[in-house]
């Protein structure tokens, strides 16, 4: 062989291994992930609906495979490559080591650290400064340099109290104080958020990963669409139904944009909607989603733990306001498809009502299942223990019956058993890919949380709050409106609930609003920053499917969600959620909130669209103007002047012709 060939081949050797290296390292990581996250499935079900663990050894373990699956699929930095092998890729590994450990050791010395709570041996201390630190890395990596500061800034605040200004002053405590806390106890890392996202929030992350995974977000669009396509505006009516089904169960609202965004925005865009309010419908719409029971995100079962409420409180109160939200939008939409002249599609284009149940009718029975097993009591975790078995084992059958009704002629048995165990492995491994974010926001909070308990940060907060309002609780709900959307634009909705929770909650309570009031209030506007410009996630995610403007997208879902902001502060002054200050259920009083802000808020939005039954004239929308604020007053004298007003109004939309007659287009899109 001459030199040259000799070269050559050394040449054609070294690019074989350069090609075949990256690839072998993308793959075993990608069996790494696939392992740990369907192992850490399938140990949730166990102890959701076999065996109940230990709460820090439970917990622990569940944070030390999300750890582990963070530190491989999220890159130290967004310019870093995880397909070649590199001093990061080696720290990722070390990284993955040390979650495992830290993780082991309190499995291993469980007993003797709950006997030496205070007596910290040295190992006890290094062991809890790097399960700190790696809770901070993984929550820079998974949701931002933003949280990631506010923990080190509590964690400096614990340290150096005595050097504080004097509103916020305390005595300080050691690091070694801080970090066992934080790590060793309940009272940090490890405490209530961390433990409802290692036990509920999981396994309904899960039951939706399934559902989607096997077909139901397909079920729920095609039905969406067969009940609403119709009608003027359809896709964008399918879209705000379809947010609501699937939200129900994913909790999510940019997961949620982008499941069935990439459906329905197209199809808004092709009947006449402008790009950037098809990705604001779907953005308000997937909002929504967070709001509506059984799931609402991880809201629901935090609520529950905080308020020492049972779950099936949470959702029967929760229910009423969501569908007041939905309400909202698709008046919102209504009015949009009318001033445009947007029609409906043609029957024959859209799927069959009767094909499309005959298709996915067995994906509504494990939603029956669920919501049966939770009326008849069983605890959150079991329901949803029973509705992912139950949504498995349905799929499983039917995919059975298809394939003997088939004729058996597509395929072996051992093929269709091989396909099922295929699509099993795909949902438990997206459940717990799915449940990342969720858990490291749940266990950066805790630190958040554990410095707030420690200094007694609580309590002087909400005695800010209360000064700051001057004791007026409509100014203090505003206030807490404002802080939720300065953290949501770096925190999770679930983070920015707890935060908020823990420092605000307190306030409203001292000003007589009842505690699942006071939360519940919390929660809906810790919902703002998926909507709300500057930073809304949800509107940006809708603008990047519909090729539209961000910003113009985000103002757009702000004015298409401004339920969000109303709704609560209802809340406040009226029993909406069934409840009066002694938590008496006041029927007639309900009902009458219910109805009275309803009409409010269909009022509302049409002196913002200027739009109802046609183009409102200056006169009409002062009107409106004027019924939206009666109907949402507090008094009934208010609520009976803005239904008389609603009325007058309605009345001349209806008989006085005005500028435009109805359904004729206002303006050109």
């Amino acid at each position: 062989m001459t030199e040259t060939g000799m070269f050559k081949k050394d040449a054609d050797q070294k690019a074989q291994f350069v090609t075949a290296g990256p690839n072998t390292l993308v793959k075993t990581t990608a069996w790494v992930v696939m392992v740990i996250a369907v192992s850490l499935s399938l140990y949730q079900l166990y102890t959701a609906g076999v065996v109940a663990l230990t709460a820090l050894v439970q917990r622990s373990i569940h944070l030390g495979a999300i750890l582990t699956l963070t530190f491989l699929l999220k890159p130290a930095f967004s310019g870093v490559k995880k397909n070649r092998l590199s001093l990061w890729l080696v720290l990722d590994w070390i990284l993955v080591a040390l979650s495992i450990y830290c993780t082991f050791y309190i499995c291993s010395n469980l007993s003797d650290i709950f006997d030496r709570q205070g007596d910290w041996l040295y190992q006890d201390r290094i062991i809890s400064i790097l399960g700190v630190l790696l809770v901070l890395e993984a929550c820079r990596r998974v949701i931002g340099i933003f949280m990631t500061a506010i923990c080190a800034v509590s964690i400096v605040y614990a340290m150096y109290g005595p050097y504080m200004p004097e509103l916020i002053i305390h005595k300080g405590y050691s690091i070694e104080r801080i970090a066992t806390t934080l790590w060793l106890t309940t009272e940090g890392i490890f405490g209530l958020p961390i433990g409802v996202a290692a036990t509920f929030v999981f396994v309904f992350v899960l039951f939706g990963a399934i559902l989607e995974t096997t077909g139901g977000g397909a079920f729920f669009i095609d039905m969406a669409y067969a009940l609403t396509g119709r009608f003027s505006g359809g896709p964008a009516k399918a879209s705000v139904v379809a947010s609501g089904f699937m939200g129900s169960v994913s909790g999510s609202a940019v997961g949620n944009v982008a499941a069935t965004g990439s459906f329905t925005i197209p199809m808004m865009k092709k009947v006449g909607y402008r790009p950037h309010m098809a990705g604001a419908i779907e953005a308000a719409a997937s909002t929504g989603g967070q709001l509506m029971p059984p799931i609402m995100g991880a809201g629901a079962f935090l609520m529950a733990e905080f308020t020492n409420t049972s779950y099936l409180t949470i959702i029967k109160v929760a229910l009423v306001p969501a569908i007041m939200y939905y309400v909202t939008v698709l008046v919102f939409v209504h009015y949009e498809a009318k001033k445009f002249g947007l029609k409906g599609q043609p029957k024959e284009s859209l799927p069959k009502i009767f094909e499309v149940l005959k298709q996915g009718l067995h994906f509504i029975i494990p939603v029956v299942i669920l919501i049966y097993v939770l009326m008849a009591n069983y605890s959150p975790m079991m329901a949803g223990f029973i509705a992912v078995v139950s949504t498995l084992s349905i799929s499983i059958l039917m995919n059975f019956i298809r394939w003997i009704s088939s004729g058996r002629n597509e395929k072996s048995i051992w093929a269709f058993i091989a396909a099922e165990l295929r699509l099993l492995v795909k949902a438990l491994e997206n459940g717990a890919k799915n449940a990342v974010m969720v858990s490291v926001a749940c266990a950066a909070a805790g630190i958040i949380v554990g410095m707030v308990s420690l200094t007694g940060m609580g309590l002087k907060f909400s005695s800010l709050v209360m000064d700051l309002s001057f004791g007026i609780k409509s100014l203090a709900i505003l206030l807490i409106a404002g802080a939720s959307l300065v953290l949501g634009m770096g925190l999770p909705v679930t983070a920015s609930y707890i935060v908020l929770a823990t420092l605000a909650g307190p306030a409203l309570m001292d000003m007589g609003v009842p505690i699942l009031v006071a939360h519940m209030i919390v929660f809906w506007y810790s919902q703002d920053s998926n909507v709300t410009p500057p930073v809304s996630l949800a509107s940006f995610a809708g603008a990047g499917i519909a090729k539209a403007s961000p910003m113009r997208t985000a103002f757009a879902s702000w004015k298409l969600a401004k339920g969000l902001y109303i709704i609560p502060l209802v809340m406040a002054y009226r029993p909406l959620l069934g409840m009066g200050d002694n938590y008496e259920l006041l029927h007639w009083e309900v009902i009458l909130t219910m109805i009275t802000t309803t009409l409010g808020l269909v009022a509302f939005a049409s002196a913002i669209e200027r739009y109802c039954l046609r183009k409102a004239t200056l006169l009409e929308t002062g009107l409106f103007w004027l019924a939206a604020a009666g109907l949402l007053w507090t008094s009934y004298w208010t609520e009976a002047a803005g239904f008389i007003l609603l009325v007058i109004v309605l009345a001349l939309q209806k008989f006085y012709p005005g500028t435009r007659r109805t359904g004729q287009p206002s303006m050109q899109p």
